[in-house]
């Protein structure tokens, strides 16, 4: 049925690459639609028979180049993927919506590797369904309706099979890969889908070039942390029995030996790929597997896609399909254990474009989502709950850092395997002169303007209890910080920060002004214009919160990171995880 469904829909697009029902300025989008889909047929067809995966080196390039050309930097400029370039063929409103369009299709590259053939048909269906209204005169709004019912009728596959490859192991699709492959020859890392640039295929070249004892050394620190997270905690990790790998392709020798590592822990893996719908997505934050970005100014430009169709019914329909799966996955929902996560760090930092023409949310559906950001979270932790689950998280470079790569990624694996005792009886010196404070005073020097007075919380009795957590290399490696959340009221001033890197995007002169411990002002130098960088730290740094707390104040102890970083001249490079560890830093909002 499903097989038949596919069929009939590539039939009908084959025929809108010869058809001319469709008038200007629309019949090149729809025929180079045509021309994308019947490209992914192609290599359909020879992943089902083998030929695939039987290619040479060169010409699995080329196959992952023609997959992603559209949407490289200096094809984007010409793309209907781009809203600058569809608003200004299409106009606006059309602009916007096939924009969008585009967008979703384009993540039926992954679902052909994947062998996802009902999810081929969906996204088929819905072009097809899209061009027949562009048949006729054609009505934005008849276009978003049909946008939205493909949203709310298709969210009981898409959002329910992504919760399912969050706790079913048996969603093995890049474990099989993992575990399966030859890992020397670097032809595996086209089986993915993902597109792959230099920095994916050196970081496998090196990882192949360290010895086993080396490669173990990295898995053992990066699975024992998230085993030591549970036992610090006084969680119960014999309860468990799935864990979620995270990491960027190119680290598969070592996510092999971790797999090994978590099995001896009564672990099985979910890995699951970074979502590409826009029924799954949260913005451009790529949660999951996933790897090159084969441009970051498309996933911005994209990343509130979902304004042009949202609305609460949406939203509801979308948390009653949660409940329904979890529920009916609530067994395997409570033996969660929580990620463990392989980041990377040292690209060039991307600094986004802010466009008129991309879609834009609301006020009222900012608002609807923070409601439902609350009720998912409330959902999920019925289910996965908090207090029975951890997490770890590491970091290492990639190749685009510098000449230095390697003796750079040396340097971190010493780093992520300090000695945790050492550090400990350090911490505790600087504890223990900490509680002793009423507050702490932290002053920029250099040109940095941060002043701020952080309020910490008194203390009864200071030989039984302690304002600081005394942080060592567990869930948050490596080794390296004592921290506390702030009282609020009294804790008020200005944090500065001359440059910073958060979730994929870099922040120029970040500026935060905290009023009983609250978010009062913010911005940045990024744009020209005060307005555009206001709304970027609003919905990145605040999340679209109208305000947030400071919700940890934290003073990292690691000299070892702090040396590396200079010596190697890469601080503005370093990951939030290292960087932390390296003097004060501050969390907005959660720890």
């Amino acid at each position: 049925m499903i097989e038949e469904r596919y069929e009939l829909a590539l039939d009908r697009i084959r025929l809108m690459q010869t058809e001319d029902t469709v008038g200007e300025p629309y019949r090149d989008y729809f025929k180079k639609m045509a021309e994308f889909v019947l490209m992914l047929d192609e290599l359909r067809t020879e992943l089902l028979d083998g030929r695939y995966q039987k290619l040479e080196l060169d010409e699995l390039r080329k196959w992952n180049r023609r997959l992603y050309q559209d949407v490289l930097p200096g094809q984007y400029e010409k793309s209907y993927a781009n809203p600058d370039y569809a608003c200004k063929m299409l106009g606006k409103e059309s602009g916007q919506i096939l924009g969008m369009l585009y967008a979703e299709l384009r993540g039926a590259v992954v679902y052909v590797f994947e062998g996802k053939t009902e999810y081929l048909a969906i996204l088929y269906e819905l072009l097809i369904e899209v061009y027949n209204q562009f048949e006729e005169e054609p009505d934005p709004k008849a276009v978003r309706d049909t946008f939205y019912w493909y949203a709310s009728d298709y969210c009981d596959v898409f959002l329910a099979d992504r919760i399912r490859e969050q706790v079913l192991p048996e969603e093995s699709f890049a474990t099989d890969l993992i575990m399966n492959s030859d890992l020397t020859d670097l032809r595996y890392l086209y089986q993915f889908g993902e597109y792959i640039s230099e920095n994916e295929w050196k970081t496998a070249e090196h990882l192949n070039s360290l010895p086993e004892e080396t490669i173990r050394k990295m898995a053992d620190v990066y699975t024992e942390g998230y085993r030591i997270g549970f036992v610090n905690t006084g969680k119960d990790l014999s309860k468990k029995s799935v864990v979620n790998i995270r990491y960027i392709l190119g680290f598969e020798r070592v996510v092999k030996k971790a797999i090994e590592n978590f099995e001896k822990m009564g672990l099985k893996p979910v890995i699951y790929r970074a979502a590409v719908s826009v029924l799954t997505k949260r913005q451009h934050i790529k949660i999951g597997y996933y790897g090159a970005v084969a441009n970051k100014q498309y996933e911005y430009d994209h990343k509130d896609d979902q304004a042009l169709f949202m609305d609460k019914k949406y939203l509801e329909r979308k948390l009653e399909v949660m409940q329904t799966t979890y529920e009916h996955h609530k067994k395997e929902a409570a033996g969660f254990a929580g990620p463990a996560c392989i980041d990377m760090f040292g690209e060039e930092p991307f600094e986004p474009e802010a466009k008129e023409t991309v879609a834009k949310l609301s006020k009222s559906q900012e608002e609807m989502i923070l409601q439902y950001d609350s009720r998912q979270s409330q959902m999920v932790n019925q289910y996965i709950k908090g207090e029975e689950r951890s997490f770890t998280i590491i970091a290492y470079p990639v190749p685009e850092i510098g000449e230095k790569y390697e003796e750079i990624f040396d340097e971190i694996i010493r780093i992520n395997t300090l000695d945790a005792k050492l550090y400990e009886k350090v911490q505790q010196t600087l504890i223990d002169a900490l509680d002793q404070g009423e507050y702490v005073h932290i002053l920029g020097t250099n040109g940095n303007r941060t002043d701020l007075n952080v309020q910490l919380h008194p203390l009864n009795d200071p030989k039984k209890e302690t304002i600081f957590e005394n942080c060592v290399a567990d869930v948050n490696i490596p080794v390296g910080e004592v921290f506390t959340s702030p009282v609020l009221e009294g804790t008020n001033g200005v944090l500065h920060v001359s440059k910073v890197y958060l979730n994929e995007l870099q922040y120029r002169d970040l500026e935060i002004t905290f009023s009983n411990g609250m978010v009062s002002e913010y911005n940045c130098a990024n744009f020209e214009r005060e307005l555009e960088n206001k709304a970027y730290i609003h919905d990145n740094v605040l999340y679209k919160h109208p305000t947030l707390p400071l919700g940890e104040f934290a003073i990292g102890t690691n000299t070892t990171a702090y040396r590396m970083a200079r010596d190697y001249q890469i601080a503005d490079k370093l990951p939030i995880l290292i960087a932390e560890k390296t003097g004060p830093h501050f969390a907005v909002g959660d720890t």
